[in-house]
Order: structure tokens, then sequence, then C-alpha cells
């Protein structure tokens, strides 16, 4: 039986990484390490209860911290958006977090850049 995460839950506050070239020639998912694991680890069963949902994500981001493709599924999971399900690490309501920053950064630097500012009429 998986135990509640005594630790606070950091990840969604990593910045978005740029994933090393790879140089196999597949798709990054055929080197995913959650291929080899239960699927139901990743993706919540119809009324989990809360503690067993904390339990199961923090089981599954252990899987994605050893996969060598985890910045790629990540990328993959906020680029759809996939709205489910444990991907690159992430929870959907952490790859919501990270998908609000990175609007709220591209809004700031169109604002602070030269043509984005909206001269006053007057």
């Amino acid at each position: 039986m998986l135990h509640p995460p005594h630790q606070s839950l950091q990840v969604a506050a990593v910045p978005s990484q740029r994933a090393p070239a790879r140089e196999q020639a597949g798709p990054w998912h055929s080197e995913a390490v959650c291929r080899r694991d239960e699927a139901g680890l990743f993706f919540a069963p119809s009324k989990e209860p809360t503690a067993a949902r904390l339990a199961r994500e923090e089981a599954a981001k252990r899987v994605c911290a050893r996969c060598p493709v985890m910045v790629e599924c990540r990328e993959h999971a906020l680029l759809q958006p996939e709205p489910y399900g444990v991907w690159g690490g992430l929870t959907a309501a952490e790859r919501r977090v990270v998908l609000a920053r990175r609007r709220r950064r591209e809004m700031e630097l169109k604002a602070s850049s030269p043509g984005g500012r909206i001269a006053a009429a007057g």
C-alpha cells in the first residue's frame, strides 16, 4: 500500500528546461520509463479518495524522476494540453499552474518589448 507523501510538492515550481539533444531516431515516448509500469499509476480511477490520489501521484512522480525523457513528456503535456494524469512529473493541476505562469510571462514580455506597448491616447 502506498503511503501519502511527507514532502511538499515542489515540482511545479521547477522552471521549464530545454531537453538535451537526443541521438535516437525513435519517438520520445518509446524511451519513457512509464511504458514499463502500470498505467493506473499515472491516471486516477473514478472516485479516488484524496489521500490515495496524493500517494498514487507521488509514486508516479518517482517513476518520472528516473525517466530519461521526462522533459519531452512534460512539454508534450503542456503543449497538448493533456487534461488528466501525471505527465513529465506534473499533475494536471500543476501543469495548469505552469501554463498560467508561462502565459503571464509571455504577456509581460510582450508588454515590455518596444513594439508591445500601446501608446496613450491624447
